[in-house]
């Protein structure tokens, strides 16, 4: 594994800027890709074996992304909408698993560990660099149940809405009382449609 300067400013690269959540992203993808022993995730032996579950939408999953390799589209990435800055690292060899949670004390210690810096942010980003990881994260061993249609590797399984006609792959389709539905058809989808779906550039 890189050390963790030189992936902390290539994350700050790809994410845009440096902050908090950045360093400590960092530093929860170091420890965990050390605990499940695939501390090299981006090579040709480790790549497929790796699974990420973030469970927050903020700068830190990018870092956590970044550090990784995980992708959306790789199927190596999942987001689970938690709202905890904490990510769970598995290795599907061994389907061992750890969650790494920040803790939230560590925030109430940035002065401890960054005296001197008066402005917020830039204590707390450099106090994260400088705190162990004791004090900075709680580690949890877990297991992690995983559907077949959750792995990386081709589709496993199509299926068509009976009401709109879409193909919904990977069994993420709903059944409600015999009948097959994709998720914006069945109850529960985050949009509402106010129109009807049209071809690309015939939008009035």
């Amino acid at each position: 594994m890189r050390p963790f300067d030189e992936l902390l400013s290539a994350s700050v690269k790809d994410h845009g800027h440096l902050c908090p959540g950045q360093v400590v992203g960092v530093r929860m993808a170091m420890l965990g890709l050390k605990l499940i022993g695939l501390e090299e995730p981006e090579s040709h032996e480790q790549i497929k074996k790796l699974i990420v579950y973030v469970e927050m939408d903020r700068c830190a999953a990018d870092a956590v992304a970044f550090v990784t390799g995980a992708k959306l589209g790789r199927r190596s990435l999942k987001f689970m909408d938690y709202g905890i800055m904490a990510a769970t690292f598995l290795n599907l060899e061994t389907s061992e698993a750890f969650r790494v949670v920040s803790t939230e004390e560590s925030r109430s210690l940035a002065d401890v560990y960054a005296p001197g810096i008066e402005e917020k942010v830039a204590r707390e980003t450099e106090a994260y660099k400088r705190m162990p990881d004791d004090v900075l994260f709680r580690i949890q061993k877990v297991n992690v149940p995983i559907s077949e249609f959750d792995l990386p590797g081709p589709t496993r399984k199509k299926a068509t809405c009976t009401r709109c006609g879409q193909v919904v792959r990977d069994n993420k389709e709903v059944i409600i009382e015999g009948g097959i539905y994709c998720k914006p058809c069945a109850p529960g989808a985050y949009f509402k449609p106010i129109e009807k779906q049209t071809k690309a550039g015939l939008q009035s």
